[in-house]
């Protein structure tokens, strides 16, 4: 391949000392405590026996995992030829797509008022997975586009490190919730004050290190790709667990953890293979596709919460008129409402 990228201007370069600045450090430490508190926050609202019961009949999971490492991979691909992108371009948009996982989609599980026991069984198996997936997915699309070996680029370290940060605050938070239950509401709020905190100490901290320099990834091909992929992924994961008769809040968990990627992760490889001059703004395109997974994300949610205010009222309405009247009857509340049972993991 050739040592310049065509999608690159000429005058192009990265800040001084970029990767080794204070603000980096700092950028990187505070994401790791964020990570380490999200986890242990929404580990707060998992329990051991619905995590057994995922795992125990893995339909759910069987398939996210199809969605995350069948869906993503292809789209990328896919948006490469669409958009007939430089080599150096598609292969930049394809290690996104092979890069699945990340605390965001959790968050947003969440706030989407998903299955938490699926989402972070799902995190958790993505990422155990990547350490074969990921060099195998690389090796079938980048055939063609890249003549390296793209697969031995993968960061295992790094890998086995977001597995760790992921599975020991989560296991602290659910031993917490069984243990010790009135302590649950301290650390969530707690948590939700130090997420909001550090949430703007990142986008400060990423604007003063990226400065000016993000602006010369943002071309009208990138703008679309990053665009179009989360949103593709978000929309058919959750269609294929419809397909497979999943229930609503598996269906939104699936979607979300579909959509959002691990651009760290995807940002280490670009960086092990390929050096800045090669690469050129390219090196920003996972902080691009952050963007706009993010900010689709929270369309969503905002569209779900408003839908749920909605359809809330037609809801209590219908109830009036289907209750029982007779208060022996079980499972009847005294309002005259039966108390709806929750469904087992991810039937429909």
């Amino acid at each position: 391949m050739e040592a310049h990228n065509a999608s690159a201007p000429v005058n192009f370069t990265l800040p001084p000392n970029f990767g080794k600045r204070p603000t980096d450090m700092a950028l990187s430490v505070i994401l790791v405590l964020m990570l380490l508190v999200t986890m242990l926050s929404l580990g707060c609202t998992m329990e051991f026996s619905k995590i057994k019961a995922h795992l125990w009949k893995p339909k759910g999971l069987a398939i996210a995992l199809v969605s995350q490492y069948g869906i993503m991979p292809l789209t990328a691909f896919a948006l490469g030829k669409v958009f007939r992108l430089t080599n150096t371009e598609a292969l930049a948009i394809l290690v996104c797509g092979c890069s699945p996982g990340g605390s965001l989609s959790n968050v947003f599980s969440l706030a989407l008022k998903g299955d938490m026991n699926l989402s972070i069984v799902m995190t958790t198996c993505s990422t155990f997975f990547a350490l074969g997936m990921m060099p195998l997915l690389l090796y079938i699309y980048s055939r063609g586009i890249y003549a390296g070996e793209v697969k031995d680029k993968v960061p295992y370290g790094s890998i086995m490190i977001s597995l760790i940060l992921v599975l020991i605050p989560c296991t602290i938070g659910i031993v917490l919730k069984s243990k010790r239950p009135q302590y649950v509401s301290y650390v969530t709020k707690g948590g939700m004050l130090i997420i909001a905190t550090f949430s703007g100490a990142i986008v400060t901290l990423s604007a003063i290190n990226v400065g000016k320099s993000i602006v010369y990834a943002m071309t009208p091909t990138l703008l679309a790709s990053s665009f179009l992929m989360p949103l593709i992924g978000f929309l058919l994961g959750y269609l294929l667990s419809a397909l497979f008769r999943l229930n609503g809040r598996c269906r939104r968990t699936v979607g979300m953890e579909t959509g959002c990627q691990n651009t760290h992760l995807c940002a280490t490889i670009l960086n092990v293979t390929f050096p800045p001059e090669v690469i050129g703004p390219l090196f920003f395109f996972p902080l691009l596709y952050t963007i706009f997974q993010l900010g689709e994300g929270l369309f969503l949610i905002a569209t779900f919460r408003c839908y749920e205010k909605i359809k809330t009222p037609k809801d209590k309405t219908k109830m009036v008129y289907t209750a029982t009247t007779n208060e022996e009857t079980p499972g009847a509340l005294k309002n005259g409402t039966h108390k709806i049972e929750d469904c087992s993991p991810c039937t429909f």
